[in-house]
């Protein structure tokens, strides 16, 4: 492996020839499947037995004259595969020295990429709503691994056929506990053009917020059958991102939902604190867009004013990005809190002391985003009453009293929007609606009481002991004093 010294490609030995039948360090070449601008793929098997897992080999392309960026990328990739783990990455097997032949072989994704979807956009809402999820899904795992990826777009998503999206190429990616061979041997912005982020045109590598930005600009092409701010090829027409408002999706598609273009153009905002926190909470939206707190983004159906717009471009001239966090910071400091309210069965003691743990736990993470989540239980078999006596449907009823409930705490630490949101769920069983909810929205804290009273316990007891011994996530039981 490279120590990360800069490297002259009249120092690298020109690899011999690579064709069908080839033997190299224990893997045959079978299949050559695809020449890109940095690299070239093979289908590979192993010599001797192994697992039946199929591989694919990448190869770095050196013939001499390349931009040196291309060697440093791979380097990078090769040092990053190894550590990463999970069905949202590809299976790392090996990898090849520089001084005899750079390879990396890795797990081949049985299923298409994202790429040929963007030919048929726009494309259904309820399929770019699917591809989001299940990417920004992926994107969390990689963020909690300390990796930002910087080159998210269409070609880079594969999906497995159980259709778990799988994130590929990490040549340009960051990892906060490894060297960062790009930023030092490289003073241009890296990326692809119409998927970078305002401060990567402003050299700034380790924000994981980059890549909610990139997968804004895929939901807004998927939505919109347009590119947000076009295909630059200069510095000068990236940095426009930074002034230019994109024209409003719903301009484009009137059928867009105005909480869908609240979400895209919520994942485009110019400054990175301004848009989603992290992946997972920008995943709970795309599955509960019930709880998306409408802006003036979703209101939006012209981009802005000349006057505006000069003066944003005046003041791009000399803007410095903020000082970016961390992957591991920033995942740290948003995580996403579940508070598990019944606001039919808990006692008034309970319900304020359980206020109280979830105002503390929230005033302690000002990056955190509040769930706030109750189940509405129905019949396992036959029809449920959804309304009561006075004609007043149950469900909203429900989602009024959670509010209720939640508005000290939104009063007490002046939540803003999008950090406070309310769902009802309806299900038979209320712990294992808890707890899927939990895991669907990636919660890292769940809140809930558990009565001391003898005729509450045999309900709430039972429901928190399964939440806590069931539960992905940490759990605190709140009990009245």
């Amino acid at each position: 492996m490279s120590d990360g010294a800069p490297h002259s490609t009249q120092d690298l030995p020109l690899p011999g020839p690579l064709v069908p039948g080839l033997v190299l360090d224990g893997f045959r070449l079978d299949e050559h499947l695809h020449q890109g601008g940095m690299a070239n793929l093979w289908a590979v098997t192993r010599v001797e037995p192994g697992d039946g897992l199929p591989l694919i080999m990448k190869l770095p392309r050196i013939k001499g004259g390349e931009d040196p960026a291309t060697i440093v990328g791979f380097e990078v990739e090769q040092m990053l595969m190894p550590a990463l783990k999970g069905p949202h990455v590809p299976r790392y097997i090996a990898r090849g020295d520089w001084t005899r032949q750079a390879y990396i072989v890795m797990e081949r994704i049985d299923g298409p990429s994202l790429r040929p979807r963007l030919d048929d956009a726009p494309l259904p809402l309820d399929e770019v709503v699917d591809i989001g999820i299940k990417v920004a899904t992926a994107l969390h795992a990689l963020h909690r691994q300390h990796v930002v990826h910087l080159d998210i777009k269409p070609s880079n998503i594969m999906f497995r056929p159980d259709g778990v999206a799988v994130l590929v190429d990490f040549g340009l990616s960051r990892h906060s506990q490894l060297p960062d061979l790009l930023e030092e041997e490289f003073e241009l912005p890296m990326g692809t053009g119409p998927y970078m982020s305002p401060e990567q045109v402003q050299f700034v590598r380790n924000d994981p917020r980059s890549d909610l930005f990139a997968l804004g600009v895929m939901l807004y092409h998927l939505a919109t059958g347009e590119r947000p701010f076009g295909q630059p090829s200069s510095v000068r027409g990236l940095r426009r991102r930074l002034y230019i408002d994109p024209v409003p999706p719903r301009a484009l598609r009137a059928e867009i939902p105005p909480w869908l273009q609240e979400l895209i153009l919520h994942c485009l905002e110019v400054k990175a604190e301004r848009r989603y926190q992290s992946a997972a909470q920008l995943a709970l939206d795309l599955q509960r867009p019930e709880g998306i707190a409408l802006t003036r983004r979703a209101e939006r159906l012209q981009t802005s004013s000349v006057v505006k717009t000069f003066k944003r471009w005046f003041f791009a001239l000399g803007a410095e990005p903020s000082p970016a966090a961390s992957v591991d910071e920033q995942v740290a400091r948003s995580p996403i809190i579940m508070a598990a309210v019944d606001t039919e069965a808990a006692t008034p003691a309970l319900l304020a002391q359980l206020q109280e743990t979830v105002r503390r736990l929230v005033q302690a993470e000002p990056g955190a985003r509040l769930a706030c989540v109750s189940v509405m239980k129905t019949a396992r078999i036959g029809m449920d009453e959804l309304t009561d006596k006075a004609g007043q449907s149950l469900h909203v009823k429900q989602l009024i009293a959670l509010k209720h409930w939640a508005r000290p705490i939104s009063r007490a630490l002046a939540l803003e929007d999008g950090r406070l949101t309310f769902h009802v769920l309806e299900a038979p069983d209320a712990a294992q609606a808890l707890i899927e909810f939990a895991a669907k929205a990636r919660v890292d804290h769940l809140v809930m009481g558990a009565s001391g009273s003898s005729a509450l316990r045999r309900y709430l007891g039972s429901v928190s002991a399964q939440v806590v011994a069931e539960a992905e996530c940490s759990v605190t039981v709140v009990r009245a004093s």
